[in-house]
This record gives structure tokens, sequence and C-alpha cells, in this order.
């Protein structure tokens, strides 16, 4: 059986020091030099080329498709439609030194695995960007630009960390946090939502003085103007707790300013100063999710509901349950206590 002609591509020739652009015509195999050694440069070169042959109307065989081109049309046309079209710019900024070159019938469980070798992360990592690239595939589909999907292999979904703190543990993270001068004016009113509400990471670090109703002792961590997503940023009482260290915060604040600053700019990221009171605490495996995953393993083990623990983190039911369903004191009881 011939095999399928994967239109212009890049191949490398070791005797010349280059790559080279290599296509089939009419029966005939040809090559054309790109001029240089750099894949970037080659893949480049390459697009230049497609977007100078003579085209044909209509919709395109995976082979003859490439991937370069599907992950710019879904950068270009659905990334700006996202909550979050850097996830997607990243995840491109990895797949394209790898996939640049290649067309999308070369996208099989072979080469996916070989990806995650070439990228050297975690699973879950990998899963995210393969998923990413399985979806610019198939926008390219529902575009009509190709005939037909291909199949994107990813890596089993890694289990979840059962890593949250106990009250001791969070009390010593807290302290350390309020040691750091540094930080003691935002770090610890981070920490401090975290393990009240659950809310992810940068939900809070984006959280606005607007979005926070102390008068009727509400918070929603959706934004003005942001679609919500699976992530789900809900709105929920304020924790009693929680809300004297709000009302101090919110007199250092101004009414359009982020909860979470440094002189009145926002907090990017915690990648410093997190660890940094993490180490002072003696704590280890904890990152700022873990006070997501703490928030919800103390209502259960306090008996609160899953379908409530669910609406309060703004997840949904089912991975609520995996997640926290064995730290409720009724777990498997009524099961127990029937083979009793």
């Amino acid at each position: 059986m011939p095999r399928p002609n994967r239109g212009p591509h890049l191949v490398y020739l070791k005797a010349r020091g280059g790559y080279y652009i290599s296509w089939t015509e009419n029966g005939r195999s040809r090559r054309r030099s790109t001029g240089t050694s750099d894949i970037v440069e080659a893949q480049a070169a390459l697009q230049d080329f497609l977007a100078r042959r003579p085209g044909r109307i209509g919709p395109r065989d995976p082979g003859e498709f490439p991937i370069l081109t599907a992950l710019e049309d879904y950068g270009r046309e659905h990334a700006p439609t996202t909550a979050a079209p850097d996830r997607i710019g990243y995840a491109m900024d990895a797949l394209i030194p790898f996939w640049g070159g290649r067309y999308v019938a070369d996208v099989t469980r072979e080469t996916c695995r070989a990806y995650g070798l070439d990228r050297g992360r975690a699973p879950g990592t990998i899963r995210r960007e393969l998923g990413m690239l399985r979806a610019a595939i198939n926008h390219e589909v529902r575009e009509g630009r190709m005939t037909r999907p291909v199949t994107v292999w990813l890596p089993p979904k890694p289990d979840g960390k059962d890593r949250w703190l106990t009250r001791p543990e969070a009390a010593a993270l807290l302290w350390a946090a309020r040691r750091d001068k540094r930080c003691r004016l935002y770090l610890p009113l981070f920490c401090l939502i975290g393990l009240y509400t659950g809310a992810r990471k940068e939900a809070i670090l984006s959280l606005r003085w607007c979005q926070v109703d102390l008068n009727r002792e509400r918070i929603d961590f959706n934004p003005p103007g942001r679609t919500r997503t699976s992530k789900g940023r809900p709105i929920i009482p304020i924790p009693r707790g929680l809300l004297w260290f709000l009302r101090k915060a919110r007199e250092r604040g101004s009414e359009l300013g982020y909860v979470i600053n440094r002189d009145g700019r926002r907090i990017r990221d915690l990648k410093r100063s997190f660890p940094t009171a993490c180490g002072r605490a003696d704590l280890t495996d904890v990152t700022p999710h873990t006070l997501r995953h703490t928030a919800g393993t103390w209502m259960a083990q306090r008996g609160v509901p899953l379908w409530e623990i669910a609406g309060f983190l703004g997840q949904t039911h089912e991975r609520t349950a995996a997640l926290y369903s064995h730290h409720s004191p009724d777990h498997l009881a009524r099961a127990r206590e029937a083979l009793d």
C-alpha cells in the first residue's frame, strides 16, 4: 500500500547542514533549501513556501494540513474569546518547537509520546498541552478547513494530591508569613482567603475590592466581564473568621484596587514569598493550591454535605466527591451498618 502524501514538510540534511523543504509533485520527490539550520527560521520558510503555492479550494486532508497553521488559527480565532488566552499562548510556545514542521497526519500515539519525552515535563503538563493541540485540530475541522480530525493521544490524568494542612500547620504558615517584613501586608491575607474560601490562586490574586461586599458579607470571585468557565468562580458568603481581616485590609485599599497588593500594585505571583513561608514553617509539599484542598477537607471533616462543598468551591459534585468524600465522618457509614 503506498504511503500517503505528507505534503511539503521539513527535513534536516546532515550532510548539507541545513533544513530542506521536501514534497512530492506529479509522482516525483522535490526539495528546496531553506538556507538555514535553525528550526524556527526553517518553519517560517516553510510557511512562506506554503503561502506562495497555489492552493486548492475546500478542506484539506490531515496529511496536507500543517500543524503550525492549525495552532496559529486557533490562537488567532479562538484564544481571544476565552477567559485565559495567555494559557493558550504558553501551550503554543511549548508545542511549536516539536510540532511546527509536521502535519496533522503525523499526530500519532508514538509521536505524542515522543513529544512528552522531548518536553521532559510532568504528565499533567504534557496532557494539558496535547489537549490544546487536539482542540486546535478540532477547531479546523469545525471551520471546514480540514476533512477529518485525528486522534491525539493524551497521557493518563494524574491523581490529585491529598495534601492538606492540619490546623497547627495552618497556624504555623500564617505565623511564618507575618514574620517576613517584605510581604507581611499581603501574604497572610492571601493565606487566610485561601483557607477560608477555597478559592484558586489566580482568583485570589485578581480579586478587587469592588467584588467584595462587606455590608452584605459576600464575595464574587468572578470579575466583571469575565466569562464563567469550568473553573467556577462562585459568589459565596464571607466566613466570619475572615470578615474582620478583610475589613482591616479594606481600610488600606481603594474601591477598584486589588485586595492582594503591594503598595497598590497587584501581586502577579507568589513564587518566592509562599515557598519561603512554607520553609520557615517547616512544611513540605505545600503549594498555594494546598490551601484550596485544605478548605474542602476541613468542610468534609465537619460533616458538610458534598453538594454544599461543591457549591462553595465552584466545582462539580463528581469532582468534589472524588476529592473529599473519604474525609467525611459519614463516608460509607450506611454501607458498614448494613454489613454489620
